[in-house]
């Protein structure tokens, strides 16, 4: 009786601890806790892309929390985490759904920000999804015919490039060009070596004659401006000489003037044309006589 009563006290214990060992297991495996200080944290997202209830959340890289709940609201997901009691976020808090290993778990990484005052636990806080395999190759997708195009250039522009580089000819040439390029360098390398002296003669005459002008320049600066000084006051009167004298020639042709009523008016211009027209004939007839028999005047000339 006592083999056997020793023998159900070692399987009742045995049950129980591997009841216990169970549950332990079950509750690490589902985050079960029961602390009631725990914090938790509501936060949006526009799309979790695969997250789910139990999924791990970091702190800098370290496991503080899980995933509790997830909910779709409107265009929206909202996720409640499920935080330990020692963490410690500001109010510039930053989170993040991220990959947890290559075979597509998902975490939410927390920043927990350098300001001055806490979180606000109870408010609703803005999250941001950075992406991983699945939205990487989503996106290659995308670009995979551009990216077919774009090797296919690529191909045919290595091609084209080889052909170039093995085109015997071209070779030719480009190993002439060298060869003329490397004697043009020498050649100019011996006459900068002939003619250094004529070379550093010609720099010092040009600082001799920049010295020389700067020279001039300080001792004639007073004559300088005056002479500048001369001529724009030249140029403003010129310029007032030439206003004045489009202005007479503008109230010449409107008549302001006597000149312009001299020119325009129609008798004297008729007076005038009548006397050259009289001394053209004048001049004729004296012309005439020149030629025959001299100058005949018969003139009466009562004085009295």
């Amino acid at each position: 009786m006592k083999d056997q009563r020793k023998t159900e006290i070692r399987v009742g214990i045995t049950v129980i601890l591997a009841l216990f060992i169970v549950l332990w297991i079950f509750g690490w495996a589902k985050n079960i806790t029961v602390n009631a200080n725990r914090k938790e944290i509501k936060v949006e997202f526009s799309s979790v892309a695969g997250l789910e209830i139990g999924d791990p959340v970091t702190i800098n890289g370290v496991r503080k929390g899980y995933v509790d709940e997830i909910k779709i609201n409107n265009n929206t997901v909202l996720v409640l985490l499920n935080l330990d009691s020692d963490v410690a976020l500001k109010e510039d808090a930053k989170f993040y759904i991220m990959m947890l290993d290559l075979m597509g778990g998902k975490k939410v990484e927390v920043n927990p920000g350098s300001g001055l005052n806490e979180l606000n636990y109870s408010s609703t806080q803005q999250g941001k999804f950075l992406g991983d395999i699945s939205t990487a190759m989503a996106v290659f997708g995308s670009v995979e015919n551009d990216l077919v195009d774009v090797i296919k250039e690529v191909k045919v522009t290595l091609s084209n490039l080889n052909t170039t580089l093995t085109d015997q000819e071209f070779n030719k040439d480009l190993r002439t060009s060298l060869r003329n390029l490397t004697r043009l360098t020498e050649n100019l390398n011996t006459l900068i070596a002939s003619n250094r002296s004529e070379i550093n003669e010609l720099l010092k005459s040009g600082i001799d004659l920049t010295k020389s002008v700067n020279v001039f320049l300080s001792t004639n600066k007073d004559s300088i401006s005056a002479t500048l000084t001369s001529l724009r006051k030249t140029l403003e009167e010129s310029k007032t000489l030439i206003t004045r004298v489009n202005e007479f020639i503008d109230q010449t042709n409107e008549n302001k003037n006597n000149l312009g009523k001299l020119i325009n008016d129609p008798e004297i211009v008729n007076d005038l044309k009548s006397s050259l027209n009289q001394l053209k004939d004048l001049t004729r007839l004296l012309l005439e006589q020149l030629k025959k028999e001299g100058i005949k005047v018969d003139a009466n000339i009562n004085l009295f």
